[in-house]
């Protein structure tokens, strides 16, 4: 595997991945959160992720699997690869408290304060844990965009550009509670940097586990996991999350653009 792909495909994660800072700095600097405009985009990151998933990455899984153990044997373990992905990015969800749960919707005029709250530590501690667990949540994410770009370039960055847009509000949820608590900008914001971090460190460990036996089979059951943590994704976190601005219709405008987009980005290059 040449290491230009390789670089490539981890620069794309990165970027996925430090998007997180991009939300704390966006809500140290938005005088109101544009609901509309995050309704669409979170939509608009479901419907390229869904799409992808079923048009594009499931596909090529089973017919990878398909030619090493024939058709019938191929789309079954696709099909288990595929809920085993949703399994386990579920499985990891339930890890974390609901109370600390990264994907509660925050918005930026909750940064508009004038004193620390009584309960500051508390709210710190709140914030900390939400770092973590957006960290734990982003590993698999990390590897998902990194095996895909590493598959297909065009894949991997209409993947990595639905996982940044995803990874805004979740940079949100970690710097509010964290500068909420300490008054402290900056500390919102190396938290919310450093939770991003472990998108290319689940790329770097991932990608070191899985080279020494990399191989047509083992490339279609990661991949089939792949569009089964991205389905995951898009229906529990990101659709819900835009349904909560009250929004709805806008979120499955959004849904819809996504699948658009992404369905002539690919016969551009059929």
């Amino acid at each position: 595997m040449e290491i230009q792909n390789v670089l490539f495909a981890f620069g794309l994660t990165l970027f996925a991945g430090l998007s997180t800072g991009l939300g704390s700095v966006l809500a140290f600097f938005a005088k109101r959160t544009n609901t509309k405009f995050l309704s669409i985009a979170l939509g608009f990151s479901a419907g390229v992720m869904i799409y992808v998933s079923f048009v594009e990455i499931f596909p090529k899984a089973k017919e990878s699997i398909a030619d090493e153990l024939g058709q019938a044997v191929g789309y079954w373990i696709t099909v288990l690869a595929f809920f085993a992905g949703i399994a386990f990015i579920a499985i990891i969800d339930q890890l974390v408290p609901s109370f600390e749960n990264p994907h509660e919707v925050h918005r930026a005029e909750e940064m508009d304060l004038t004193e620390r709250p009584a309960n500051f530590k508390k709210l710190y501690r709140m914030g900390l844990f939400t770092a973590l667990a957006i960290a734990i949540h982003n590993f698999p994410e990390g590897l998902a965009t990194f095996i895909s770009a590493l598959t297909d370039t065009k894949l991997g960055i209409a993947i990595a550009v639905a996982i940044a847009i995803h990874n805004v509000p979740e940079g949100i949820a970690v710097s509010i509670p964290i500068y909420y608590a300490t008054g402290s900008r900056n500390k919102a914001f190396i938290y919310s940097f450093l939770s991003g971090l472990s998108e290319p460190a689940g790329a770097l460990i991932g990608y070191a586990i899985l080279s020494s036996f990399f191989n047509d089979i083992v490339f279609g059951v990661i991949f089939a996991a792949v569009a089964g943590i991205m389905v995951f994704i898009s229906l529990d976190e990101l659709l819900p999350t835009a349904g909560q601005f009250d929004e709805h219709h806008r979120a499955v405008y959004g849904v819809v653009a996504g699948m658009i987009v992404m369905a002539v980005s690919l016969l551009m290059f059929v």
